[in-house]
């Protein structure tokens, strides 16, 4: 059953239910004999859902089933007697024969499968009709049922407000489900990594030079990941956030006190598109324009050894990255600060940039302090800028103008190309994002908490 299809029928189905059921009810309605439990459009809405949802799950699950139906039903004819027994060559050649059945391919480069093709053609013709016969027999078996309970005594509001909780309750899961999905995946990755690499080699190690080659005891070594920790800090928490703190909370302040609305209402937006710019494009600006400028510089100040890639460029680019997200959580704390605050301290005699100092900015301090800790979460997650501002190299290193990696470069480093994954090569990039998932939840759920403790503070 192709996608089309199915969506016109569950909409053809779903709008044919919705009409019959809301005519009944207004039927009820113009008798004016009974007292309505629900509007008509429930019972529209009631009857449109046993019209839709049964389709769909029939359709969720039929997708699912009939593609091995279909290779069933064409392996059982005889021309199918002379296929290859070795699986790969097999599933190979009905792959081709499915896309030459289904359209999506027109040349065949296997005899067999312009054979098979023609049997794959009428199955998937003939299990569709299949498909969409039962999809209309569930549909209007579903909406006739529905149809029989419209009354006017019916609790129709009830049933259809229980489906759409239950579709928002779905929808919440999802973020949680996806969570635990990501969790469980790296966990059992790094379980295997650790069964070949000492966590204690990994977590405090200072040589990275990982190979895919295990000993005759079954471990590997070069896999010391202090330098990758130290770079992601060195770039995303120190340099970017000495960039993002001050000009982010100095943007607050000045749109929050002395700018006018209408220098405002431009500036914040504006500010704010710079979190809609891919990175790859910051990327390109710390690598052509940032990167040269300050190693020119760096050559002026008597440094001839700084490198054309460095910690202090891309730190230095990704804090304009995330000015965005530091100034718009410092612009919401300090808005919400109540006004009887700043009013008496004006009424005592302070002035205005006193105000700020020592009432504003210290009340505000908790919002600022979550922004400031969900922008390190976003900061030491980027790769992009420092894939092409400050290099692969994993150096141990404290000056800014030296070349130096983080835990996310390494994770793209270690899994592109063809990859092994059964050597410590390939699972260490699960080990990093492991310990990466554990640093970004923990700032996660701190800058949450201090948010909600703020904001509890003041309502």
């Amino acid at each position: 059953m192709s996608p089309f299809t199915l969506l016109f029928l569950v909409v053809a189905l779903g709008l044919i239910g919705w009409l019959f059921g809301r005519a009944k009810a207004n039927r009820f309605v113009a008798q004016g004999k009974h007292s309505f439990n629900s509007l008509p459009n429930y019972h529209g809405w009631y009857m449109a859902l046993w019209a839709v949802i049964p389709v769909a799950i029939f359709a969720f699950i039929w997708s699912s089933v009939s593609p091995a139906v279909i290779t069933n039903t064409v392996l059982a004819d005889p021309l199918a007697a002379n296929l290859p027994d070795d699986s790969f060559e097999r599933a190979a050649i009905l792959a081709e024969a499915r896309a030459l059945g289904t359209g999506q391919q027109t040349q065949a480069f296997k005899a067999e499968a312009e054979t098979l093709a023609p049997l794959y053609g009428a199955a998937t013709q003939y299990y569709q009709w299949i498909g969409i016969a039962a999809s209309l027999l569930l549909g209007f078996a579903g909406a006739a049922f529905a149809f029989t309970r419209i009354r006017p005594d019916f609790r129709a509001r009830n049933k259809v407000e229980r489906v759409v909780m239950m579709t928002l309750l779905i929808a919440s899961l999802i973020a949680i489900l996806a969570t635990v999905g990501i969790f469980a995946s790296l966990i059992f990755e790094s379980i295997r990594f650790f069964n070949m690499v000492s966590p204690f080699e990994f977590l405090f190690g200072t040589q990275w030079n990982p190979s895919s080659e295990v000993n005759e005891a079954g471990t590997a070594d070069g896999f010391g990941a202090i330098p990758l920790f130290w770079g992601t800090a060195f770039i995303g928490a120190i340099i970017a956030m000495l960039v993002a703190i001050p000009f982010g909370l100095m943007t607050a302040v000045y749109l929050t006190q002395y700018a006018a609305p209408a220098v405002r209402r431009w500036v914040k937006p504006i500010l704010e598109i710079l979190a809609g710019v891919p990175t790859v494009v910051y990327g390109y600006f710390a690598a052509l324009t940032v990167a040269p400028a300050l190693r020119e510089f760096a050559v002026m100040i008597g440094i001839t050894n700084a490198s054309a890639e460095s910690a202090l460029a891309a730190g230095l680019v990704m804090g304009v990255m995330i000015i965005p997200f530091v100034s718009s959580m410092a612009d919401d704390s300090i808005a919400a600060v109540p006004s009887a605050m700043s009013d008496g301290s004006l009424a005592m005699g302070a002035t205005n940039s006193e105000t700020i100092k020592k009432v504003l900015v210290p009340a505000a301090l908790p919002g600022v302090v979550g922004g400031v800790l969900l922008a390190v979460s976003r900061a030491i997650g980027e790769t992009m800028i420092v894939v092409m501002a400050a290099g692969y190299a994993a150096n141990l290193t404290a000056n800014p103008f030296d070349s130096i990696t983080t835990v996310t470069v390494q994770i793209v480093q270690l899994l592109t190309g063809d990859s092994d994954f059964n050597s410590p090569m390939t699972l260490a990039a699960f080990a990093l994002g492991l310990v990466l998932f554990f640093v970004t939840l923990f700032l996660n759920i701190v800058a949450l908490q201090i948010v909600k403790r703020y904001r509890e503070s003041y309502e």
